[in-house]
Order: structure tokens, then C-alpha cells, then sequence
């Protein structure tokens, strides 16, 4: 508030306000243990966690009024399928870098990269005490079989011969991969 002085009058646009008196900041006394410990690098997770409780917060109902108002986004509609064209000839592995490459424009390098890293995850997939399965979604579900040990056997019969017995040699366990089509690479097929 000003203060009004009643011999004269001081117009609205002169008045200043009236200032409190500030205490000037005084620094705060540590002593020797709190100086030698280092501080705690502080990690992006606890940083945005302390600005989510620092920073100031809206009315909830100033903000619901706005996201009332404003057009909801929606995604692209999906782009019109390609066309395909049947190869007369297999493509070698380069080819097929360079295929990718022309359509998706990264580098060859980049798109070599990326094949190498996906077999990686497939082989992190598979391998022995892992998952076991892999699915490269719409295309094709890679698993690893395990079949069993088998007994050596006397006396089957031949089933190339009709009439004639034979010894059938004993197998180690093994393990065996199967690649099981998906829904889109059958209708690539068809």
C-alpha cells in the first residue's frame, strides 16, 4: 500500500508500493565432517522425480477445460500397400543389402549392421539354457528341439526290406531347430 499524504495528492500510476524490510542472507556454518563427504552424483531418474514435486502445478480443472478443447491427434492412415514384384532369381546376400538399402534409404553398412545384430538376437534366442523360441512377428517363429537319447536296438525290422531284421545304432541327444511359418509369410506364398 502508499501512503497518502492528504496535502497532496499523488496520481494512480506514481504510487509504490511499500518494501519490507529484508534480512541480508548469512552463510550457514558447516563444520569439517559435512565438507569431506562428497556429493552424490545425482541420476537422471532422481533429477526428474525432484522437478515433478518442484515444479509449480496447474488447476486441474484449467487443464481438463484445455485438453476438452483441443482436436484429438490420430495416427497417418497406414499407406497403401506396395507393389511386389516376383524375382526370376535368387538374390545374393549383397544384393539384398543393397535392396534394402535403395528402399529404406540407409546405408548399406547400416542395413548389414542391422541383419548382423538381428542374428545375434536370434543366437540369444536359441542357444542352449535360453528361451528356446523366437519370433520375428507376422514372418516366422524360430524354436530349438530338444530330442531325446536313443537306446542302440537289435532286431527291428528293415522297413526298405520287408522279412529282414536289423540293428538299429544308438543316438546322443540332441538339439534340433524348426522354423514354423506365420500368418503373413503364408499369404506371401499364396
Amino acid at each position: 500500500m502508499a501512503t497518502l499524504h492528504a496535502t497532496t495528492p499523488e496520481p494512480a500510476s506514481v504510487k509504490e508500493p511499500l518494501s519490507m524490510p529484508t534480512k541480508k542472507a548469512t552463510p550457514a556454518k558447516t563444520n569439517a565432517a559435512t565438507k569431506a563427504k562428497p556429493k552424490a552424483k545425482a541420476t537422471p531418474r532422481a533429477a526428474s522425480r525432484k522437478a515433478a514435486t518442484t515444479a509449480p502445478k496447474a488447476p486441474a480443472p484449467a487443464t481438463a477445460a484445455r485438453a476438452k478443447a483441443s482436436p484429438v491427434k490420430r495416427a497417418a492412415p497406414p499407406a497403401p500397400p506396395r507393389k511386389v514384384t516376383a524375382l526370376s532369381s535368387k538374390l545374393s546376400k549383397t544384393q539384398i543389402l543393397e535392396e534394402i538399402a535403395a528402399n529404406t534409404e540407409l546405408s548399406k553398412k547400416d542395413v548389414g549392421a542391422v541383419l548382423d545384430e538381428l542374428g545375434v538376437v536370434i543366437e540369444r534366442h536359441i542357444k542352449k539354457r535360453a528361451v528356446g523360441e523366437f519370433t520375428l512377428p507376422g514372418l516366422l517363429k524360430i524354436k530349438s528341439v530338444k530330442k531325446p537319447a536313443r537306446r542302440a536296438r537289435k532286431n527291428v525290422p528293415n522297413p526298405f526290406k520287408p522279412g529282414e531284421l536289423m540293428d538299429v545304432a544308438a543316438k546322443p541327444a540332441s538339439v534340433s531347430v524348426k522354423i514354423t511359418p506365420l500368418k503373413k509369410l503364408k499369404e506371401m506364398a499364396n
